[in-house]
């Protein structure tokens, strides 16, 4: 019998093209990849709907007939003939479907997309690409219609449409899957930004860009805040720089030279160019500059949370996660050379600090290195650079691979990816360093032996951007934030009208004691009160009535914790102090 392990999916991409070709006979399958959960296939035919797609799946199942391909339950495809090596993985809790070997390989499809930009056009002229690929996340996977038209295609009804698959070594890993995908859903920060009311877009303001309600922009500030104030306990001084600046200053960072595809178009002010900021680090090497600089001076730290705006192609913006305006936690080190080791080790450091605050705890380091064409500076000082950030991650305990070839422009770079709560590895902090900026924009310090020198520059950013790591919190606690990062952390119920005033108490006097509080006073029953506050997922609800009012008490429900009994306000403080604490800032850096 055939062993299947390194083709069972090609096979199933071949099922799945047969399936196209049934449904439209004019598609032609041009490329084929292998995704860590399956494979995707893209297809230069009409645009895809639901209803074709729907069409493409019954097609795949007609086709098991007779084939080397056998269907399971629930829309997915098993190959017959099959053999699998002894000790085949066994998924706990989920039984394989009738009649269907626990050692066959399984199959199912899962959405549409167009494909588009640069991506589009390098498959639509015939070059097809192979090897594995990282997976979208679940959330990223829904079914999108867009129809872009495929560059080298001069047919104006053939786009690129992309089909994506899940394909296992077992129908057990595929419902394991399934399960999976289905959690993810649940998850889906679009999802609950809406039911919690966090955050929306509109089509008035334009694509990509971002509204966030009151919860939402409160809890951006409660990030905003822990951030801040952790960064000033750990040495780091605040900035603020503006949202545009002058051509020449683009020019002079190399931007316009190797970023400009990612620039918006530039805005004419008295006679020059002027360009929406895609990056902050030019703004705070000027601050740098305002200064004469001495080697007692360094290392300098400067920090802000800068609004960048970056072209994203229609079809690539999702959510919070891929936007056109967005925030980083932006700071940049600039220190001699005998410091910037030290100084990136304490980078990582901050960083696994900060994500740790916020539940993380899983790491894996990245280490992208130079760019094969566009890259700034001499060989060897990204030799050098790269080195010191590899020592940097081993120092850190953390696991850590190569990226050949994905260091930005100006310098090698550490990527940290975290583990969130469904396993999924999430893009989050980055470590860059750069040789080159400094020297491009005279950057000096006075040495000890008198001379000018130019210093060195670290940039590094921890969550990314405020809205990507906003996104990941949202999936990672499925909306149930822990108490010192929920917006809302107190929801006051009343039990009847009449109580409204004793309830108003208690919300004034959580409130004097620094809590986030919201009552509900409406003539609806208690239950339908309660019901709402923990569709919001507030973390404790607190009932007041004739007892709690003569006691002056509240019965106290924990989302987590079930019914907690009466307790008066400084015994519920007391109660919540340790949570209460976890949003606080500490010095974790020995200067």
């Amino acid at each position: 019998m055939q062993n299947y392990r390194d083709n069972y999916k090609e096979r199933l991409s071949r099922r799945l093209g047969e399936a196209v070709k049934e449904t439209c006979e004019s598609a032609e399958l041009v490329n084929f990849r292998e995704t860590d959960t399956g494979f995707y296939c893209d297809f230069a035919m009409p645009p895809i709907n639901p209803a074709i797609f729907a069409k493409i799946a019954e097609n795949m199942d007609a086709l098991r007939s007779g084939t080397d391909c056998a269907h399971s339950p629930g829309g997915a495809f098993v190959p017959d003939g099959a053999s699998e090596p002894d000790g085949a993985f066994e998924p706990d809790g989920v039984s394989e479907p009738d009649g269907v070997s626990a050692c066959s390989p399984a199959c199912a499809l899962e959405s549409f997309s167009g494909v588009y930009g640069e991506e589009g056009g390098h498959i639509a002229r015939g070059e097809g690409a192979s090897g594995r690929e990282a997976p979208e996340s679940a959330a990223e996977s829904k079914t999108k219609a867009q129809d872009p038209a495929a560059e080298g295609d001069t047919r104006p009804d053939r786009v690129l449409q992309r089909i994506y698959a899940a394909a296992f070594e077992s129908a057990g890993e595929l419902e394991k899957y399934r399960l999976f995908t289905e959690e993810s859903r649940k998850r889906d920060h679009k999802t609950l930004g809406a039911q919690l009311r966090l955050f929306s877009h509109s089509d008035e303001v334009g694509q990509g860009l971002t509204l966030l309600h009151p919860k939402g922009a409160m809890l951006r500030w409660l990030m905003e805040s822990f951030s801040q104030a952790a960064h000033i306990l750990n040495g780091y001084q605040w900035v603020y720089t503006p949202h545009i600046g002058r051509a020449r200053l683009w020019r002079t960072s190399g931007h316009l030279d190797f970023y400009a595809d990612s620039m918006y178009s530039p805005i004419a002010i008295d006679g020059e160019e002027y360009y929406l900021k895609p990056m902050n680090c030019p703004f705070h090497i000027e601050i740098y500059n305002s200064e004469t600089r001495s080697y007692r001076d360094l290392p300098v730290k400067y920090a802000e949370f800068g609004t960048v705006y970056r072209y994203e192609l229609s079809g690539a913006l999702n959510g919070l996660t891929r936007v056109r305006g967005f925030t980083q936690d932006d700071a940049h080190i600039f220190c001699t050379p005998e410091q910037v080791g030290k100084e990136c080790a304490e980078a990582l450091k901050f960083c696994l600090y900060i994500l740790r605050a916020f539940g993380f705890e899983d790491f894996t380091a990245y280490i992208s290195t130079k760019p094969k064409r566009k890259f700034i500076g001499e060989p060897e000082k990204w030799d050098e650079a790269t080195e010191i950030l590899k020592n940097t991650a081993a120092a850190a305990g953390l696991d850590y691979r190569i990226d050949e070839g994905g260091g930005a422009f100006y310098g090698p770079k550490i990527d940290l990816k975290l583990r969130d709560s469904m396993n999924r590895e999430q893009q989050c902090g980055t470590i860059q360093f750069d040789f080159n900026l400094p020297e491009r924009f005279g950057m000096s310090y006075a040495g000890a032996d008198g001379a000018r020198h130019t210093p060195l520059m670290v940039h590094r950013a921890l969550f990314g951007s405020l809205e990507r790591f906003m996104a990941l919190l949202i999936e990672h606690y499925k909306g149930a934030f822990p108490f010192w990062l929920s917006p809302v952390q107190f929801g006051i119920v009343p039990v009847r009208p009449e109580h409204a005033v004793y309830g108003k108490a208690v919300l004034a006097r959580l409130r004097d004691m620094g809590f986030r509080c919201e009552m509900n006073g409406g003539n609806e029953n208690m239950r339908n009160k309660i019901k709402a506050f923990q569709l919001e997922k507030v973390p404790y609800i607190l009932v007041a009535g004739d007892k709690e009012a003569g006691n002056s008490t509240v019965s106290v429900r924990g989302r987590n914790e079930g019914d907690l009994g009466e307790m008066d306000m400084e015994r519920l403080a007391e109660y919540l102090k340790p949570m209460a604490e976890m949003g606080k800032a500490k010095c974790i850096l020995e200067e």
